[in-house]
């Protein structure tokens, strides 16, 4: 066989010579629409390639963006890793003081910024975190006015650097993008993708147990692309040369809802909490997108009431994925087996769409007991979920946690059960397992059910201090408006489906919204505070 490097190149060169003419869509939040082409994607990619370059960044500079979804950002998505250096993707929801961490502890050189990122960047240089950066670009037309010193214009940058750049002949264990985790607990960490795991993930997400896109596909990606890659979704959709459309800014419902109308998108990605302000906007507007074939949910698990009324008012599944930035992120689909094609919907619900998936080719799965021995896969016995495979990583960035992982598997934290079907489901993070008497509680298992209740917009499960028992499981719950939810309402619902006297929740508060995390997942330790 020929000796191909797996790298970017292999990517980009290959839809700009066969998928020109496809569409590349950006939505702004101030309504604009910008509109061109894998082409015009490619000749402007060069060109920042050439202006990298010229910034007389080194060759394996770091170099990082804070940016929402849009053209440009996909430009750097190529435009950076082609030229051999690193691309770290900045997390914008996160505070100046964690921001200004990461950015020294990756010594990152440059930062490409979208305009309204600057008073944040203010604020991280006031934190001591710029002291590394030697250009700060705005991803813009011109430079608005800051404070910061020595900005550049974007689009002056590359104006005049010619469209062509020889391609380069990158060795595929080279260093090709830089993630942080969110930093739940600790410091974040550091998480690199070389060129192989990015190209190996690419064709994984392309795949029918991926997320299953092809040239005739339009993608809508609403995950960040400053997190996890946007769970390689644009990556995929450029190695198939799909149509790729983005919304940059703020979640907005509406406007997302008419984008997957009006640009025909087939597949969108984003996070439990997404699918639940879109389908209140597609139903105020009476409308089903006519080409979306199915949503990819991941970070959380959706509830079950959503993934029925997608499937009840729009024939619309819901996805379930299961992945970390370990696993760049993508490492299970809950994707229905051909057998089950002909079962009643909500038993196909049960037996695939309620699960975290099946794992994708190359990835391997262990579930253990706390002596590191494979539990039964009866659908029963809870342990911790470990797993390795050719895009996971190995260690951190700069070994921040240990040289290697110790048994060469990534121990994810998740605590999973296994299926004889094959497949698996995250029963809770080890930390929101809820330890009453000895016995085990899984805050999820009970979100889940609470969510299940008609009067209940959201729910989240903690634990609290117990003299007797240790830990008692707490609910916050978010009624549906005009509604009212009490412990005794929350006790029958979950007393009428199978839960036993001593795991119902010692006490229900009533919030006015989940907290949630940078990414959108629920932020547990803020309720930990709060009622803990």
């Amino acid at each position: 066989m020929m000796d191909v490097q797996l790298n970017s190149w292999l990517l980009f060169a290959h839809t700009q010579r066969h998928h020109a003419e496809v569409e590349i869509v950006s939505r702004f939040a101030s309504g604009d629409v910008h509109r061109y082409t894998y082409d015009d994607f490619g000749r402007r990619s060069q060109q920042l390639m050439h202006a990298l370059d010229r910034l007389e960044l080194e060759p394996d500079a770091v170099v990082a963006t804070m940016a929402w979804n849009h053209h440009r950002h996909l430009e750097c998505y190529f435009g950076v890793p082609c030229t051999g250096r690193l691309l770290h993707t900045l997390n914008v929801r996160l505070a100046a003081t964690e921001l200004a961490y990461i950015i020294r502890d990756a010594g990152d050189r440059c930062i490409l910024a979208d305009p309204d990122m600057l008073p944040l960047l203010e604020q991280v240089r006031a934190e001591g975190g710029l002291g590394s950066v030697r250009h700060i670009v705005v991803l813009a037309d011109h430079v608005p006015e800051t404070s910061l010193e020595g900005v550049l214009a974007y689009e002056q940058l590359i104006a005049a650097e010619p469209d062509g750049y020889g391609q380069r002949d990158i060795a595929e264990a080279t260093p090709l993008g830089l993630c942080y985790t969110s930093g739940t607990t600790g410091r974040p960490k550091g998480v690199v993708y070389t060129h192989r795991s990015t190209f190996l993930h690419a064709l994984a997400g392309t795949s029918g147990a991926g997320m299953s896109l092809g040239p005739s596909d339009c993608t809508l990606p609403i995950v960040p692309m400053f997190h996890a890659m946007a769970w390689g979704m644009p990556q995929a959709a450029v190695a198939v040369g799909a149509k790729q459309v983005f919304a940059a800014g703020p979640l907005d419902p509406v406007a997302i809802a008419q984008l997957l109308v009006d640009e025909a998108v087939t597949v969108a990605a984003g996070v439990p909490t997404v699918w639940l302000g879109l389908i209140d906007a597609l139903t105020a507007q009476g409308t089903r997108p006519p080409a979306l074939r199915h949503l990819v949910c991941g970070g959380a698990q959706p509830p079950r009431p959503l993934i029925e009324r997608y499937l009840r008012e729009l024939d619309i599944p819901i996805i379930q994925a299961w992945g970390m930035t370990e696993t760049s992120p993508l490492a299970s689909l809950a994707w229905p087996r051909h057998a089950y094609r002909d079962l009643p919907s909500d038993e196909i619900t049960t037996k695939a769409r309620t699960q975290a998936g099946l794992p994708l080719p190359g990835v391997d799965l262990s579930v253990r007991d706390e002596s590191g021995v494979e539990v039964p896969a009866d659908g029963e016995t809870m342990g911790d979920l470990c797993v390795r495979g050719p895009w996971v990583a190995d260690s951190y960035f700069k070994n921040a946690e240990s040289d290697k992982f110790d048994d060469g598997w990534f121990h994810t934290g998740d605590v999973a059960i296994s299926a004889p079907n094959g497949y698996f489901v995250i029963a809770d993070r080890t930390k929101d397992l809820i330890k009453s008497g000895g016995e085990w509680i899984s805050s999820v298992d009970m979100e889940a059910q609470i969510m299940a209740m008609p009067q209940v917009f959201e729910a989240a499960v903690i634990a609290i201090a117990d003299p007797r028992w240790l830990e008692r499981p707490l609910a916050a719950v978010v009624p549906c408006p005009g509604e009212t939810v009490t412990l005794e309402d929350v006790h029958a619902h979950l007393s009428a489906h199978g839960w036993a006297r001593w795991q119902l929740p010692d006490r229900v508060e009533i919030i006015d919204q989940v907290p949630r995390t940078s990414v959108g997942k629920f932020d547990k330790k803020v309720l930990r505070t709060r009622f803990g």
